[in-house]
């Protein structure tokens, strides 16, 4: 692809990174800038052809680093007030079981909307009880909602090696039984969300829910920073943010390993259960109302908006935001440096939750 220096990013200048990219918020730059992840992203240690062993064990040393980052920006938090939480545990699909871990207010004087939040890291690594997810749902809960985080198979790390669909099939088993049960947990609403990889997953859920007859019981679908094309090895060029913001905290070579640990033989790189983005305009026809919130600084960022126009197109309820100054859920991870902007999507989510 072809430079100018009046194109952002790296189609402008290829030696751009979030350091020095003029767009991105100082405050999340100082932050990354602690962990070293303000500059490119160092070349991956591995490729998708290489083996899945070689792949899984460079996705668990991934999952640990990240999880003592998150360990570090979210462990010393105050507890946010006014919140109980519980753990559930359900029979999966495939004899195994599903815990879910159900945050609400500690006072409510009727039903509420209930969120079934599916966790990001690609689909194959991180934990529903890590640090950064557990907050998230209490903070969501503080707002009035119930959330309910599904803790599913990962194609990876410590709760894997389960490739696609056992995430999506727990997901969905969490997202039923939440509708099955909505009258003892005082829910009025149902509302899929998740971000990144956990975006790719509620999207999923949805057109999962369609295909299986239980749309009608999802109320709506908030996915942020969605993970959902799967063509990170080749990235296309209408997907312009894989080429202007390769290297921003995620990169396609990094991203094409991933997409392999879920879907190790290639079989579904167009089922759109596994890689929404290639869904039909007929398979969304019939959805609830989405919003699908991207990131300015985001690899990903187009193929999250090319799948809002597909929802256009289909006829659904749909609306955009992009979050300004932000690296790929950057919303979701500096609570401390940039508690606004993290505070605008959690009132977000919960003022859709709240108008379904």
């Amino acid at each position: 692809m072809s430079t100018s220096p009046h194109l952002p990013g790296r189609l402008g200048d290829p030696s751009m990174s979030l350091a020095t990219d003029p767009r991105a918020d100082p405050r999340m730059v100082a932050v990354m800038a602690q962990f070293e992840l303000d500059g490119h992203t160092p070349p991956s240690a591995v490729g998708p052809d290489d083996s899945m062993d070689a792949i899984h064990e460079v996705l668990s040393a991934t999952e640990e680093g990240y999880g003592a980052i998150w360990q570090i920006l979210f462990g010393d938090l105050p507890p946010v007030e006014g919140v109980t939480s519980r753990t559930e545990v359900i029979p999966g699909p495939d004899g195994n079981d599903v815990s879910l871990y159900i945050h609400e207010p500690a006072d409510r004087s009727g039903p509420v909307p209930a969120i079934v939040h599916t966790h990001g890291g690609g689909m194959v690594v991180a934990a529903a009880a890590d640090a950064n997810y557990v907050r998230w749902r209490d903070e969501l809960a503080a707002t009035g909602l119930v959330v309910v985080g599904t803790e599913f198979r990962n194609g990876g790390g410590k709760l894997g090696p389960h490739p696609f669909p056992a995430g999506l099939n727990d997901c969905a088993a969490g997202a039923r039984w939440v509708t099955d049960n909505a009258e003892q947990l005082g829910v009025s609403a149902v509302v899929l969300s998740g971000e990144s990889g956990g975006g790719n997953l509620a999207l999923a859920t949805a057109l999962k829910a369609k295909q299986d007859g239980w749309i009608d019981r999802i109320a709506g679908v908030y996915a942020q920073c969605p993970y959902i094309s799967g063509v990170y090895t080749e990235p296309p060029s209408e997907l312009t943010s894989l080429h202007e913001n390769d290297g921003y905290f995620l990169s396609n070579d990094m991203m094409a390993p991933l997409a392999r640990a879920y879907d190790p033989a290639g079989d579904h790189a167009t089922n759109p259960l596994a890689w929404p983005y290639h869904a039909a305009v007929d398979e969304l026809a019939g959805l609830p109302p989405h919003v699908i919130s991207v990131n300015e600084l985001d690899p990903l960022r187009d193929e999250g908006l090319a799948y809002y126009r597909k929802l256009l197109a289909a006829g659904v309820d749909a609306w955009s935001r992009t979050v300004n100054g932000t690296c790929h859920a950057g919303d979701c991870i500096f609570r401390g440096a940039m508690p606004e902007v993290y505070a605008a999507t959690v009132r977000d989510i919960s003022a859709f939750a709240t108008s379904r």
